[in-house]
């Protein structure tokens, strides 16, 4: 992998900043032309994602720190972004912070409370502190908590 790659690989999620937009599948492509030119193309979870602006801002200063001047920053829309390409790491690191991962979209959408694992949940609201997440309770243990939604 290049060093430009890892750079903007490492570029943190602004909605949800123990993810990086690698994790979440945001960043498709860093392209190093012959002159040092970086074309990267990233994919926003939603169109009209309001995150997007800071990721593209954090991509070019973050480049521009490692030595990279020439970057020019594409939002491809198609195909969609979905769930399936986040990793498992990142569903991992989700659960870790009290966000209910997603499932994949060819499992069945069982929602566990990422406290303490029960499948008895419901959701509050559908959207929570994001478009992307859905606000829910645990029947079980009473804790609220975020569900990101399998899209």
């Amino acid at each position: 992998m290049s060093t430009a790659w890892n750079v903007v690989a490492a570029v943190p999620d602004p909605e949800i900043p123990v993810l990086d937009i690698a994790e979440m599948g945001i960043l498709r492509s860093v392209e190093v032309g012959e002159t040092g030119h970086i074309v990267v193309t990233i994919t926003p979870t939603y169109s009209g994602c309001p995150a997007m602006q800071a990721i593209e801002t954090a991509i070019i200063d973050e480049l521009a720190k490692a030595g990279f001047d020439q970057v020019d920053v594409r939002t491809r829309l198609a195909p969609a972004w979905t769930t399936d390409w986040m990793t498992n790491g990142a569903l991992r690191k989700l659960e870790d912070h009290g966000i209910a991962p997603p499932a994949r979209t060819d499992s069945p959408q069982e929602v566990r409370c990422p406290q303490c694992s029960s499948p008895n949940t419901d959701v509050i609201s559908p959207f929570g502190s994001t478009a992307c997440k859905a606000l829910m309770v645990c029947s079980e243990c009473g804790e609220p908590f975020h569900h990101f939604k399998t899209l």
